[in-house]
């Protein structure tokens, strides 16, 4: 049992979104007592976000579904000067019209996932509406006394830059001031008393929440989730196919399916707890599975988490389209097979193998051409070794050629 007393950090507790929390007493009498806003930032550099993004946009509803108020807030300003956090290099600058074409695309997920209506409706706001009109000498006369160099200097996302001798400009370094002077106007605007994050961006948030109680005697918070990275280390959601985009005109909702079946054993119960809606009841019981039956959890953590952005007919058409290709093909002998005994195989010894290509110098440049898939996922690396298990390894040439790797 959790030791919390407040529906709201029981429910981030127990679903594991919890990593550091600036004040968890305080917050927590606050929101066992009334409704709490609170806020997360997303910068507008592309027309979408990507899995990465995904935890994030559960917290809110999280938050939302514990009875509180949650606060998509645009980073229409500042996207303009690029968040430095886990960066080595600056961003591309994008014009005003490029950020706002962004913002209402990147709109459509948060639809998704959030009730922008009712007494705890979603609120999405743009810092560019106060951003935009700040006078640059003003702002230094009022939040600058409360920031000194000396501790801008320590927090990891200037730290990261300076140690790797990679330029950080004077531009982006005035990033953290403006995420801190975010806080204080949401507090002021909307009585938002606290901001949620990932880890990359703790300190951030610390500013903003020391620039509240300096400039106006605020009491805020702040709470990070633990970098979500798979069981191999890599970050949540780069794949050899490129960034794992949510919106479905830039990935189709059969991919993102996929890319949630392919989720390593050792991942996928806690990636149903942070994911989906799922029960603990039922994830606790998914657990229990082992061997070839963790593939029932997998699908079942695909076709939630499908649901959720892309609806529920999509995710059974996934769902069903898989097993078509998948255990058909497996059952029938609808799909070419190559058997593996050895346990793994060269993607070229086995394009070759299965008659994918007539010379392994054809399937090279197949593979250059971003037309080989394993398991759905694009292949750029001729060097890359397909490890064979208990389970048929799916290998696509184009849309029409399909063949089963097996041990």
């Amino acid at each position: 049992m959790s030791e919390y007393q407040s529906a709201l950090l029981r429910l981030l507790d127990e679903r594991g979104y919890i990593h550091q929390a600036t004040d968890a007493a305080g917050l927590d009498v606050l929101a066992s007592r009334e409704v709490v806003t609170g806020y997360i930032g997303f910068d507008a550099t592309a027309p979408s976000l990507h899995v990465g993004s995904l935890v994030q946009i559960m917290m809110l509803r999280r938050m939302q579904q514990a009875g509180h108020r949650p606060i998509v807030l645009m980073g229409g300003g500042t996207t303009k000067i690029g968040d430095p956090s886990g960066k080595d290099e600056s961003r591309k600058l994008l014009s005003h019209d490029d950020i706002q074409a962004n913002i209402a695309s990147i709109r459509k997920v948060f639809e998704r996932f959030l009730d922008f209506d009712g007494p705890t409706g979603a609120i999405m706001a743009d810092n560019a509406d106060w951003l935009d009109e700040l006078n640059y000498i003003d702002l230094l006369r009022t939040v600058g006394p409360h920031f000194t160099i000396n501790r801008m200097l320590t927090f990891d996302s200037v730290k990261l830059r300076l140690e790797r001798e990679q330029p950080l400009t004077f531009l982006e370094f005035n990033y953290m001031i403006l995420q801190a002077f975010d806080f204080r106007e949401l507090a002021k605007r909307h009585q938002c008393q606290l901001q949620l994050g990932g880890s990359d961006q703790w300190g951030n948030i610390v500013n903003g929440i020391e620039l509240g109680r300096r400039m106006d005697g605020a009491e805020l918070f702040g709470v990070t989730t633990p970098l979500i990275t798979t069981a191999d280390g890599a970050k949540m959601g780069k794949t050899a196919s490129g960034a794992v985009w949510l919106n479905a005109d830039q990935l189709s909702a059969y991919d993102y399916w996929q890319f949630w079946r392919n989720t390593a054993d050792a991942d996928v119960v806690r990636f149903l707890k942070l994911f989906t809606d799922l029960p603990l009841e039922r994830i606790d019981e998914l657990a229990g599975l082992e061997g070839q039956a963790i593939n029932e959890a997998k699908v079942e953590l695909a076709n939630e988490a499908t649901a959720l952005l892309h609806g529920r007919d999509a995710a059974e058409a996934a769902a069903e389209t898989a097993r078509r290709t998948f255990e058909d093909g497996a059952a029938g002998g609808e799909l070419p097979t190559l058997s593996v005994p050895e346990g793994s195989i060269g993607i070229v010894q086995a394009l070759t193998g299965l008659g994918f290509a007539a010379s392994n110098g054809e399937a090279r440049r197949k593979i250059a051409e971003g037309a080989v898939r394993v398991n759905g996922e694009v292949v750029s690396d001729p060097q890359l070794i397909i490890e064979v298990g208990g389970n048929p390894v799916k290998l696509s040439l184009g849309k029409k050629k399909h063949g089963l790797l097996t041990n």
